[in-house]
């Protein structure tokens, strides 16, 4: 089999909402190896695998996404592999433009709602619950 990698940049909201949890899901259900970031610009993806993988995680980064996510352009282009062995969450890059959109804050979600309204939930009551759906 031989690994191709893709480079995907994306901008529109796409911080906040769960975006590189949904990411790296998608990227270790399908094996493929590589890392996603946020940035100050949107959040940036390497991601390395077999053709047909890679064309499939790009199209469900769009079919699949998080609800709260919103993209307004997805780039992607493909490129020599250079040999990840995993897929990792990156650190946040601040540096550059800040140019991401990032959504305001909503009310709670009802499944966070019902984790608080539950007495046998450990978050029964506990002011703070969110999630990224809220």
């Amino acid at each position: 089999m031989r690994l191709e990698r893709a480079k995907v940049a994306i901008r529109g909201a796409v911080q906040g909402v769960g975006f590189r949890p949904f990411v790296y899901r998608l990227a270790t259900d399908l094996r493929l190896n590589g890392w996603v970031l946020n940035s100050a610009q949107g959040v940036f993806i390497e991601v390395e695998g077999a053709r047909d993988s890679l064309r499939r995680f790009l199209l469900q980064l769009e079919k699949e996404k998080p609800s709260r996510a919103i993209i307004h352009t997805l780039e992607s282009s493909f490129l020599d592999p250079v040999g990840y062995g995993a897929f990792e969450i990156h650190e946040t890059d601040n540096h550059g433009q800040k140019t991401a959109l990032i959504l305001p804050d909503i009310a709670i979600c009802a499944d966070c709602l019902r984790e608080i309204l539950d007495p046998t939930n450990r978050r029964f009551r506990y002011p703070f619950t969110n999630c990224t759906n809220c």
